[in-house]
């Protein structure tokens, strides 16, 4: 045996994971576990309506309520890391301290708006749920779902306002400086 190949390899130093990342690991599951379903919705509904001349009941109702759970889970799968599409124009030309205030200033408009949605999606789930709507062909109550992106977005809110915590109190916590990668 060679002298390279009795030494056991380095191991890759990872960054201890505390509980808030596995938090949000969880709702990156849950986002994927979501659009796993409706891609089997989709394709098992177009397998059968092409090759056996049949339909799931309810296939569309179902696909789009779990694309709403998918969306509302995605929101807050993204907000937390920061991973969503932006726009670095200003950003990228302004000094460190600048671009931590725009940081702030930015995750505090989107904890807002995303507080305003989750209350307004709170009423209509309550609003499903009071008025007994249902799917079309199972009668299945609408208002499961509804609840199911309501967490999803109530995740969302809490995971924004840790971030907004964090970039302020702590920001080295969020992985440093933000850096720009060009698009070749």
């Amino acid at each position: 045996m060679s002298e390279l190949q009795a030494q056991p390899s380095p191991a890759v130093a990872r960054p201890p994971r505390n509980p808030m990342d596995r938090f949000i690991d969880g709702i990156e599951l849950i986002a994927a576990f979501f659009i796993g379903l409706v891609a089997v919705d989709i394709f098992v509904s177009v397998l059968l309506r092409y090759f056996f001349s049949m339909q799931i009941p309810d296939s569309y109702d179902f696909g789009r309520l779990l694309l709403g759970i998918v969306i509302f889970w995605g929101i807050a799968a993204t907000s937390y890391r920061g991973t969503h599409i932006t726009v670095d124009l200003l950003y990228a030309n302004v000094g460190r301290r600048l671009q931590r205030v725009i940081d702030v200033f930015a995750t505090l408009v989107l904890l807002f708006v995303v507080t305003v949605q989750t209350y307004t999606l709170f009423d209509k789930v309550t609003s499903t749920y009071a008025e007994h709507v249902s799917t079309f062909d199972l009668r299945l109550p609408v208002w499961p779902f509804f609840l199911v992106a309501w967490i999803g977005d109530a995740s969302a809110v809490l995971l924004i306002a840790v971030r907004t915590y964090r970039l302020i109190f702590y920001p080295e916590l969020l992985g440093g400086r933000y850096q720009i990668k060009p698009v070749e």
